[in-house]
């Protein structure tokens, strides 16, 4: 599992005074950055051999400004060519939000999807969330 930190800002806030729904969806993707890496470790966007197919995220509870929030992120499941990382997001300590996102591996010169090799699918399973 990785954790991010992110201090909401002002200008995140909306006219109900918490964090806009918009704005959670950024810090998930910033917090998939340590698995970005996995794929390239120097983050050359260009060797990144990935797509995002799907994102959900449930708001559970209000997020203010003021308090940070912490973001924890791991891999929910892996499948052939696609795999599914998980995110909770707490403020306070109490969950706030969590979500998924579907990313897939790709293969930008040929405009296709194709399976995760397995050096990568090893690297990825030791973030696999085990449910007890």
């Amino acid at each position: 599992m990785f954790t991010s930190s992110f201090s909401p800002r002002f200008y995140e806030t909306d006219a109900f005074g918490h964090v806009n729904n918009t704005v959670v969806t950024g810090w998930f993707e910033t917090a998939r950055e340590p698995i970005f890496r996995i794929f390239t470790p120097d983050m050359d966007i260009k060797a990144l051999s990935m797509i995002l197919a799907r994102v959900e995220v449930d708001y559970v509870a209000q997020i203010y400004y003021g308090v940070d929030v912490a973001v924890h992120t791991g891999i929910e499941k892996i499948g052939n060519s696609s795999f599914t990382v998980w995110h909770e997001a707490y403020q306070n300590d109490k969950l706030v939000a969590r979500g998924k996102a579907v990313q897939v591996y790709f293969d930008f010169a040929t405009q296709k999807s194709g399976p995760i090799p397995a050096h990568l699918r090893e690297a990825l399973q030791v973030h696999l969330r085990i449910e007890a």
